[in-house]
């Protein structure tokens, strides 16, 4: 993960949280005052975010300290503690919502990304996730895929080719399309097409793809494209797999199976901050 880029983020975010500042912290403590707050896992999963605690706090003060029980890619249980952080109380709170709907976020892309590793049993068949990112939270997001056990697709537009249907359409053909394409970037970019038909795939190999998505495909359908492939060509499968139908996949053959669920739709994971000596902390204790 980028740190530089990661501040830059946060200060970003904590400019339209606070704004001109944190009205009800700065009426109640004075800085002064010092407090223990826990980062809390309210449910199982995967968490992912560690570099998000410590580096939100430093934006605030250099008297914050940060004790990590988790790190990225552990699992944790309902009401384990992932983080304790001591400091100035006002400090501690205007930081808390910022740093909370980014963990949440971020484990509950790599508890997604776990349960879809799992499904996938002793296949080799890796799982990768897609653009389908929310603005301005990609690069944290596809960390959160790697911390569940999966791997990043291309990052955006700039460091891989991907030929859709609309491409080829508009190019005429894929052979036409990956010589547009040859011409233009040169031997050290990848050049990925996405086919959906028997002929596509065929024209796709004399095109010299060197990786071919199957876009929609069955199981079935998957093995026998798969079975067609030369040994150098990369292969991807996409498009209507959910969790549910992962398994029915584990045995196709294909190099990588790319989920846009794991960014898109996924449920945040429930972490809560909690002040120490307060109400709720007693009740958990």
């Amino acid at each position: 993960m980028n740190i530089i880029r990661l501040r830059s983020m946060l200060a970003s975010f904590y400019e339209e949280d606070i704004g001109e500042r944190d009205v009800t912290s700065e009426a109640i403590f004075p800085l002064t005052e010092r407090g223990t707050g826990i980062f809390l896992a309210k449910a199982d999963g995967i968490f992912a975010g560690e570099e998000i605690i410590r580096t939100a706090y430093t934006l605030f003060s250099n008297d914050i300290s940060v004790t990590l029980l988790k790190k990225d890619g552990d699992f944790v249980r309902a009401y384990e503690q992932i983080a304790i952080v001591e400091g100035p109380m006002r400090h501690l709170l205007t930081a808390e919502r910022v740093i909370l709907n980014l963990i949440q976020r971020m484990s509950g892309i790599a508890t997604m990304t776990h349960r879809a590793v799992q499904a996938l049993g002793k296949s080799k068949t890796k799982i990768c996730d897609t653009r389908k990112t929310t603005p301005g939270l990609r690069m944290l997001e596809k960390y959160a895929v790697k911390c569940g056990g999966g791997v990043n697709h291309r990052f955006g537009l700039y460091d891989g080719v991907m030929i859709k249907d609309n491409h080829i359409e508009f190019a005429g053909s894929i052979m036409k399309a990956v010589e547009l394409v040859k011409q233009s970037v040169g031997h050290m970019v990848k050049i990925e097409v996405e086919i959906e038909t028997e002929q596509e795939l065929e024209e796709a190999i004399r095109a010299g793809a060197d990786i071919i998505m199957f876009d929609n495909c069955s199981p079935e359908q998957a093995t026998a494209f798969q079975a067609k492939i030369p040994a150098p060509i990369t292969t991807e499968l996409s498009g209507g797999i959910s969790l549910e139908t992962l398994s029915n996949y584990q045995y196709a053959g294909v190099d990588y199976i790319s989920m846009g669920a794991l960014t898109h739709s996924v449920q945040a994971l429930d972490i809560s901050f909690n002040v120490r000596g307060g109400k709720k902390d007693e009740q958990r204790a």
